[in-house]
């Protein structure tokens, strides 16, 4: 695997998790990552904001934080997003961020 830290990495805020979204799918889960991103398809359409409202959901689910800790903060109306998560630590959303990686790896 390769090295996750331009995906994943920690500011001054907090956590910065750096995503592409494919909106509007049939369903929601990770389908892909690169060294830059992670893809993540999300079923709700990009109206309204609900596409980035079950991202949230999602990235809460995925790093078991409460969504009040996430928000976005570049690129709410663009495909590549970056999001903030607050008060968690780094370590422990990367081996979880790993974890799924590498179980998508080996569905390939």
């Amino acid at each position: 695997m390769f090295d996750i830290s331009k995906i994943l990495f920690k500011t001054v805020e907090g956590i910065i998790f750096v995503v592409r979204l494919a909106p509007n799918s049939s369903f929601s889960k990770i389908v892909d990552y690169t060294e830059e991103y992670v893809r993540i398809k999300i079923s709700s359409p990009p109206i309204e904001n609900k596409a980035n409202k079950e991202l949230i959901v999602f990235c809460s689910d995925l790093f078991d934080v409460n969504k009040s800790k996430i928000s976005i903060v570049s690129g709410e109306k663009s495909k590549l997003k970056k999001i903030l998560i607050k008060d968690t630590n780094l370590d422990e959303l990367r081996q979880k961020l790993i974890f799924v990686l590498d179980s998508l790896h080996k569905e390939k």
